[in-house]
């Protein structure tokens, strides 16, 4: 009883200690997992190593800021583990935008299930008390089992440090997932070093943009400010919490009903506005980092068009649990994001070849816009002008 007072009572508007309990036991399904092979490391830096060399060269940029990357083998609740504690700050916007304990549409509707308690038992009682005020208490729990367990679905596929295009981490370490890349490999009779020197050039190629103080600062600009724009209205979460019973857990979940549609209710105008940015800027974070991946990967990969058709196809079929968390976020990278970035860096490429590309993280203001996005000659005009 201790415990579930705890709990109940956890400061925050999301619970993160069933956060990571859930994430954990989602992503190793509830079994002890062996620690990585230590000659699995030695290796993922081997080729690590090569990869950082090859981007830099094709890019043009610093890839780190010692001097040299270092690959981080986890296992996959360790990847789970680690990727809570960086995504803290949009995950606690999020929870707190939905109106977690003390404010919100949560509050609001827990105060109006208490009202209407009041109005319906002429005698108060701690019980009442406690039952009114349901909604407020659960909500924190909730939004904690919805994350670890989403954040544990993404660790069972995740093979490296960007599978989710989230900021780059403050130091020069790259996480890996060896077992998730074994895995893969077998699945699609790859050869294992192919798939570990795709997979590191793609989060080098990630960390190259992403590293970028501009860049960086614009990604964490507008999730901080997407995360925060959520919104419930009260009559929703009303209609949602009615059939709400403590003694029956299944009640939880029919109350939440489909993730998906309760998304789409919660989106405002305000976040759609901001997505129009910020999918322009994932969408040339995509093409660009396919079309380095690319040039770099037919190199060094010897069964490069096998490999990268299987990566393909692995990203356009993402489990519900992968979708859910990017659009959460606001950083679902689907079909059209994809399309549109390629279709950018093609434009450019038709019209000036290669060598403007490598102008397009020098400054804040040579990001394409995204109108010149979708043309991407006025991005050329515009940057020629700009010198």
């Amino acid at each position: 009883m201790r415990d579930l007072a705890r709990l109940l009572t956890q400061q925050g508007p999301l619970n993160w200690e069933v956060a990571g309990q859930l994430a954990a036991w989602t992503a190793s399904e509830g079994q002890v997992e062996p620690n990585p092979n230590p000659l699995s490391r030695i290796r993922t830096e081997e080729l690590l190593r090569v990869a950082e060399m090859h981007v830099g060269e094709a890019t043009g940029l610093v890839t780190s800021r010692r001097g040299w990357l270092s690959p981080r083998p986890v296992t996959r609740s360790q990847w789970a583990s680690v990727m809570l504690r960086a995504w803290k700050e949009p995950l606690s916007a999020v929870a707190t935008s939905l109106g977690g304990p003390g404010g919100g549409a949560v509050a609001s509707a827990s105060a109006g299930t208490g009202q209407q308690k009041g109005q319906q038992d002429e005698v108060a009682s701690p019980m009442s008390d406690l039952l009114g005020n349901l909604p407020q208490v659960v909500m924190p729990l909730v939004f904690g089992a919805q994350v670890g367990t989403m954040v544990g679905q993404l660790a069972r596929r995740a093979m490296g440090q960007y599978d989710v295009p989230m900021p780059a981490p403050q130091g020069d370490e790259l996480l890996a997932v060896p077992a998730n890349v074994d895995e893969f490999s077998n699945e699609w009779g790859l050869d294992a070093d192919d798939a570990r020197m795709y997979v590191c050039l793609r989060d080098v190629a990630f960390h190259v943009v992403l590293s970028r103080p501009h860049v960086s600062a614009f990604l964490q600009d507008h999730l901080q400010r997407y995360a925060s724009a959520f919104a419930v209205e009260t009559d929703i979460i009303e209609q949602r919490l009615v059939g709400l019973d403590p003694s029956d857990p299944g009640s939880f979940q029919r109350a939440l009903g489909d993730p998906e549609s309760l998304l789409a209710e919660m989106q405002t105008e305000q976040q759609k506005r901001l997505l129009v940015p910020l999918r322009a800027l994932l969408s040339v974070v995509s093409g660009y980092t396919d079309f380095i991946v690319d040039k770099v990967g037919r190199r060094l990969v010897g069964s490069y068009p096998l490999v990268s058709e299987a990566f393909r196809r692995r990203r356009l079929e993402a489990k519900t649990g992968e979708r859910l968390l990017a659009k959460l976020l606001g950083v679902e990278v689907d079909q059209a994001v994809v399309d549109r970035g390629q279709a950018f860096v093609e434009g450019v490429l038709e019209r000036a070849g290669d060598a403007p590309l490598a102008s397009l993280w020098a400054r804040p203001e040579l990001l394409p816009t995204p109108a010149e996005v979708e043309a991407p000659g006025l991005w050329l005009a515009r940057t020629e002008l700009l010198g």
